[in-house]
């Protein structure tokens, strides 16, 4: 071979696939067959200190080393690590046996520098794949995959299945330990001489540092060095070149200050399919292969069904022993030695899940990639933020996990109100360990749902938020404020209010209120100031069960609502259907929050709630005001009792006049009955229905199809039982135009009043779900025999 040694004149160089499993096993063996004196392994330098940190039992992979800029902890770079990665299998063989174990790869103080030179000339672009990258496996899009290239050139179409017929199921490792190496180093040479560096200029540089720590090697244990590399870059290490020529390609290189840890990965983070270009398509099975002492494919079925029956499948044993077979046979037709990945997992879409994909999902995203999330021991080296987060994080026994779980609080309870806490800090810092959800039991204030999942990447947001404080509250704090005064609009800083309540940050409190009162004082646009309101108000509820004080919220929030009562009406002047409609959601949001501010201080007994009502009398009646916001003012009023139902029908009756153009009239029809409860108001009363009915038909042919789309987005949004019944009233006809639901005696479902026995039926099951705090004045007076 083309500038290749004699086998014992050089190091012992075996050239792996990370993350495979054979090249695993077959490193451990020759390494316990050649007993080196001193393990080199591709990897930052940097990280030699961090070597010892392995073999503590604490120390579960799947792990990674992170390398971060110390001025920019943001620009950071992974080296990952599963239990059946070759350079881990070396690295702990070094540690058990008292051996040297040092790291060869480029240091990572030139890797990010690079990286940040690639994205200024990319415009500043940032990169997440780039940190992975260092890990051996340069971008993907610019070199040649060889293994691939191999595989086809063996006749097969899938690198992963050549992969496990030439090595996996070869037993590499048995026999003569070193003849893996010997024909992948032969197959990675005939590779760079017809490809070179394979597209990848950085590579020379790469192996250029790799050599010359090989040489320092050599001549500190003479002939008792042992290399595990990419064998992709054996050739390279095997080929002579002069130490003057190797430190001329590292002259000049850029530099960062950097500082490494180690920190916990997953195997999903290991699979191509999260964007790893040096990974492997189904982590979870090459775990298996590692570990599975004898017959894995037989263990590995047995896996899938205990999966299946935990999922209330029925799967016995006489499945496995089928899908057992069905794999063996398959293996067979297919010429492979071995069945693989792919006949397992056909066998169990047959056998097991009777031909359906469904639970052949589950199975892939279980069990072939799987959620194992590694561990690393508190003594690992870490920014001060990242130990006082694990601090916390132990204390409120909230343990990070790679699969996703719901989490639900009751901040009534001091550990939840401090987990609540916590999450909100960390969403504020930009560490998205979790995520809120709609709450499924109930709608209390005091009642949170969250959606927790740990990825690799919150080390580095960690790290990043690090330059804000030593602690999660005082970063928070700190970051709050930042915000604050960079905001923007007036929305974002009452948000930024509604965060800083739900975090519990009082320091931060004073900047962000003086922030929005200065907003709120120069923002003249009634939109900017509806929007903001409700965030106010909520800031303002979850004060009260959080026992946050709010009386610097609540003045704010009073004069904004004053500022939108006044701007408002000539603010729905004129307004063409899209901005009507956009004005509708703010309508609905400030009347909403001042539902909530009807229980608060803010609410000014009752004044506030009273000036809006004044408001919404003034859209209902002006003619210059979309139809859609007059109808919506009308609906609002009526929702409260604040206009008769007569009234009501009234002013539809106006509007739905033969004067009045279709189109306007459907946009008021949209506005009074679209949303929650809408088509309910038609259900009982039928006056309502029979005005929409009578206008309905009297419409004109030319412009029907004009309204038609409008009123059916109205009416879609119904819930399904709503649209049955009123469907129901339509085909038997209105009972008489002017009457209320009590006159749809005879009709079907309808009664001539209230059937009193029927009433009764119901009270059983509302005490048993009140309970017994439920049984209020009424119902001890109805056990006394008094009349209701």
């Amino acid at each position: 071979m083309n500038g290749r040694e004699a086998p014992d004149a050089g190091p012992l160089l075996l050239g792996v696939r990370h993350h495979g499993p054979g090249s695993a096993r077959a490193v451990r063996a020759a390494l316990d067959g050649a007993r080196p004196r001193v393990v080199l392994i591709e990897g930052p330098p940097e990280a030699d200190p961090l070597i010892p940190l392995a073999a503590q039992e604490d120390m579960r992979p799947p792990v990674a080393l992170l390398a971060h800029a110390v001025d920019e902890p943001g620009r950071s770079a992974f080296w990952p690590l599963a239990a059946f990665s070759p350079e881990w299998v070396a690295l702990r063989w070094a540690l058990e046996h008292g051996v040297p174990a040092r790291f060869i790869d480029l240091p990572a103080t030139h890797t990010l520098a690079w990286e940040r030179e690639e994205e200024e000339r990319k415009g500043g672009v940032e990169g997440e794949d780039g940190p992975e990258r260092g890990a051996g496996a340069a971008d993907e899009d610019m070199r040649v995959d060889p293994l691939g290239v191999l595989a086809e050139t063996a006749g097969y179409d899938d690198a992963e299945r050549w992969w496990e017929d030439v090595v996996e199921h070869r037993g590499a490792g048995k026999g003569d330990a070193l003849a893996p190496f010997t024909a992948l180093e032969e197959a990675m040479t005939a590779l760079r001489e017809e490809y070179g560096s394979g597209g990848h200029g950085r590579d020379l540089i790469r192996e250029a540092h790799m050599r010359l720590r090989v040489r320092d090697a050599q001549r500190e244990f003479e002939d008792g060095v042992a290399v595990v590399c990419g064998a992709w870059h054996v050739p390279a290490l095997r080929h002579r070149t002069t130490v003057a020529a190797d430190r001329a390609l590292l002259k000049g290189l850029p530099r960062v200050k950097t500082d490494l840890t180690w920190v916990p990965w997953t195997h999903r983070r290991l699979s191509r399919a999260g964007g790893y270009g040096a990974g492997v398509a189904s982590p979870g099975w090459y775990a298996h292969l590692f570990d599975a002492p004898d017959r894995p494919v037989e263990r590995w079925l047995t896996k899938v069904a205990r999966l299946l029956r935990a999922e209330d499948r029925t799967v016995s044993p006489g499945h496995v022993i089928e899908a057992v077979r069905l794999a063996d046979t398959l293996a067979a037709l297919r010429g492979r030695p071995l069945p693989g990945l792919g006949e397992a997992t056909d066998a169990v879409r047959a056998v097991m899940c009777e031909g359906s994909d469904v639970p052949l999902a589950l199975v892939h995203d279980r069990l072939v990639v799987g959620d194992v999330l590694g561990e690393v021991p508190p003594t690992v080296p870490a920014v001060p933020l990242q130990r006082d987060l694990e601090r916390t994080r132990r204390r409120l026994r909230l343990k990070p996990e790679s699969a996703e779980r719901e989490l639900d609080l009751d901040l009534r309870k001091d550990t939840d109100a401090e987990r609540s806490r916590l999450l909100h800090r960390l969403r504020l810092l930009g560490i998205a360990w979790g995520r809120p959800a709609a709450s499924r039991g109930g709608t209390g204030t005091f009642r949170e749902t969250w959606r927790l999942r740990w990825e690799p990447e919150l080390a580095v947001r960690t790290a990043e938020a690090g330059v804000w404080g030593t602690t999660v509250l005082a970063a928070a704090t700190a970051k709050a404020e930042s915000d604050a005064i960079a905001a923007r609009g007036l929305a974002d800083v009452t948000g930024l209010a509604e965060h800083c309540l739900l975090a519990a940050l009082p320091g931060a409190l004073p900047t962000v209120m003086r922030v929005l009162a200065d907003r709120a004082a120069l923002d003249t646009d009634v939109a900017h100031l509806a929007q903001a309101l409700p965030a106010l108000v909520r800031s303002l509820r979850y004060g009260d069960v959080r026992g946050t004080g709010t009386a610097a919220l609540t003045e704010v929030a009073a004069g904004l609502a004053e500022r939108v009562f006044v701007g408002l009406p000539p603010a729905c002047v004129s307004l063409d259907a899209e901005a009507a409609e956009e004005m509708r959601g703010h309508v609905d949001a400030v009347h909403g929050a001042l539902g909530l501010l009807g229980d608060s201080h803010a609410a000014g007994d009752g004044r506030l709630r009273e000036r809006w009502r004044s408001v919404l009398r003034k859209l209902s009646a002006r003619d210059t005001v979309p139809g859609v916001l007059r109808g919506r003012a009308v609906r609002l009023l009526l929702d409260e009792g604040r206009l008769a139902q007569d009234e009501a029908a009234r002013l539809m009756g106006l509007v739905l006049s033969p004067g009045t153009p279709p189109a306007h009239a459907a946009a008021w029809i949209d506005g009074f009955v679209g949303g929650p409860g809408g088509g309910l108001l038609l259900v009982h009363d039928e006056r309502l229905f029979g005005l929409v009915d009578r206008w309905l038909t009297a419409v004109p042919a030319e412009a029907f199809t004009d309204v038609l789309p409008l009123l059916r987005r109205t009416f879609a949004a119904y819930e399904p039982g709503v649209r049955r019944t009123l469907g129901e009233l339509v085909r038997r006809g209105p009972g008489g135009h002017g009457r209320t639901a009590g006159a749809t005696a005879g009709a079907p479902g309808f009664g001539p009043g209230l059937d009193g026995a029927r009433a009764d039926a119901v009270l059983p099951v509302l005490r048993l779900l009140l309970g017994p705090d439920g049984d209020d004045e009424g119902t001890r007076a109805e056990r006394a025999g008094a009349p209701r």
